[in-house]
């Protein structure tokens, strides 16, 4: 099994904040890891964990531009425009920035988008999940999406990610979840969950 770049609290607590922010009806950018960027406003609220005030990070996220988290889970910075290296045909900017981002091969993206209320999870380039913030009781699955992040490895399914909105594309295991992949991906996941491994 790949060893956790990412501590699995924090991913957690991103996609829970994320999720508060699209049943607003309102949008968001999380980069955790590196990557290019430039400062939009002055940065007079200093690094934090994000874990330890999910309050101030979702007021933070309602800026303009991304907030950059490392990999131990300090806000470096927010109200952050990405560089955008990678288009993202027929969405805005958001989208391009998350999918930029998520190029290099150690960053997750959590998307939030204020059209469709959905929540969106990029790895190398692609969308492998995504979750409806509109699902009843859809944040009771987060722990359990984390849990399929670190059972199958997030760079397994980055590299084999389908990288579309379409969620007829992806299979859901989850209420209001949807994970995108190939046909192998998915029966060699459900193979090992249903064998207990």
């Amino acid at each position: 099994m790949p060893k956790r770049q990412i501590p699995k609290e924090l991913e957690e607590s991103l996609m829970q904040v994320a999720l508060r922010i699209a049943k607003r009806g309102e949008g968001a950018l999380f980069v955790i890891g590196e990557t290019e960027y430039d400062l939009l406003i002055d940065q007079a609220i200093p690094s934090f964990k994000a874990i330890d005030n999910p309050k101030l990070l979702e007021s933070l996220a309602l800026i303009d531009g991304a907030v950059i988290i490392d990999k131990e889970g300090n806000v470096k910075a927010y109200g952050a425009l990405v560089k955008i290296t990678t288009p993202f045909k027929n969405h805005g900017t958001r989208h391009s920035a998350g999918l930029s981002a998520s190029q290099n091969p150690d960053n997750l993206v959590i998307l939030v988008s204020e059209e469709d209320r959905k929540v969106r999870i990029m790895k190398d380039s692609k969308i492998i999940m995504q979750l409806d913030a509109l699902e009843k009781d859809v944040e009771k699955s987060v722990p359990q999406v984390v849990n399929i992040l670190e059972s199958i490895g997030v760079g397994t399914i980055g590299t084999i990610g389908a990288g579309l909105l379409v969620p007829s594309l992806g299979i859901a295991l989850l209420p209001g979840v949807v994970i995108f992949g190939s046909a192998y991906y998915l029966g060699k996941f459900l193979t090992n969950k249903f064998a207990g491994n």
